[in-house]
């Protein structure tokens, strides 16, 4: 780790300070603080690493997550673990600042974090394959990704803000597209197999400011007035109450916050209800007008992202942006790790 490393001013006490120094302590949960530094890990993949048992590890992690160092999120039958945030994750942060990166140990703990890595990316890339005809199909029912990824940015703009929130993350796509202008990212998506690809798409890329979790998108488990930018990017059609899920995101937002909507105009490809799982055949301005009003949100832009002259038979794409009107105050900082489950 970097010597520029920024740490929080949060004080700890006596007591909570020797805890954490204590269990830190020891050869193999420094040797895991020094990799969860890196990202998010499961016990198996600690196992394989470290070349320890699964019980063993268990009880270190154990061990450190009591002690608030590392924080744990269940996602159905897995459990991630990661560095906690707050001023017991700033204690790891300085306590693994301090040591050699060319340490032989962790040197070689590093290669072998790098080959269950790549595992993981190839297993995702795999089940990526195994959809890419489904996926395929519909990109190309629509205007190109890039300009709806251009328009995805010019509607933002290009000014860097907070918390950022990305229901139906999917691939992460979004959490990668606006990596350099949010402080912290929280990805949710139902699904673990596309969570798995999430994760193996922002570890190849580096990002290391977005977490991705399993979840609902119709009952968030985040604090209210959390997140400056919450988008919903090509999920909406997926759902039989869109409304819903559009006020549980404005319950997210905090005063100012600004929600990302991407969806399709109306159109009348039926077979998509049957190959691709769409409830609904797109959304007309008023319809998603009224569903944000309702959930107490300014429109502030709508914007149609129309086929091309020679591509009529494609999908029009349709961008909406809100605002939550309340004035913005200086609501504390959102503490991800400690407060998302």
């Amino acid at each position: 780790m970097s010597d520029n490393t920024q740490f929080s001013l949060d004080q700890l006490s006596l007591e909570s300070l020797l805890a954490g120094l204590r269990n830190a302590g020891e050869a193999t949960r420094l040797r895991l603080l020094a990799l969860l530094a890196d990202g998010e890990l499961t016990v198996k993949d600690a196992t394989v690493i470290l070349g320890q048992s699964q019980p063993r590890i268990s009880r270190h992690l154990k061990l450190l997550t009591e002690a608030g160092l590392v924080q744990r999120f269940p996602e159905g039958a897995w459990v991630f673990y990661r560095l906690g945030d707050g001023a017991m994750g700033d204690l790891v942060r300085l306590l693994l600042s301090r040591l050699d990166p060319q340490d032989a140990v962790l040197a070689g703990d590093r290669v072998r974090l790098a080959a269950t890595r790549r595992a993981k990316a190839e297993a995702a890339a795999a089940f990526f394959a195994s959809k890419a005809k489904t996926w395929d199909q519909e990109r190309s029912l629509h205007v190109p990704e890039a300009a709806v990824e251009e328009a995805i940015r010019a509607a933002i703009g290009d000014k860097p803000f907070g918390a950022m929130l990305d229901l139906g993350t999917g691939t992460g796509s979004l959490l990668s597209l606006l990596r350099d202008q949010y402080s912290q990212a929280l990805g949710i998506d139902a699904s673990h197999d596309m969570l798995t690809v999430a994760r193996a798409n922002l570890a190849r890329q580096g990002v290391k400011s977005a977490q991705v979790r399993q979840g609902d998108i119709h009952a968030l488990n985040v604090p209210t007035d959390s997140f400056d930018l919450i988008s919903i990017h090509q999920v909406l059609h997926y759902l039989d109450d869109p409304g819903r899920a559009i006020e549980e995101a404005a319950r997210a937002l905090r005063p100012g916050g600004r929600l990302l909507i991407v969806d399709f105009a109306p159109h009348s490809l039926e077979f998509l209800r049957d190959t691709h799982a769409h409830r609904r055949l797109g959304f007309a301005h008023d319809q998603m007008n009224r569903w944000l009003a309702d959930a107490g949100l300014d429109v502030v832009l709508t914007r149609d992202l129309a086929p091309d002259a020679g591509d009529a038979d494609r999908l029009t794409v349709t961008i909406w942006l809100a605002r939550d009107p309340r004035i913005v105050s200086d609501l504390p900082e959102l503490n991800m790790t400690q407060e998302v489950a």
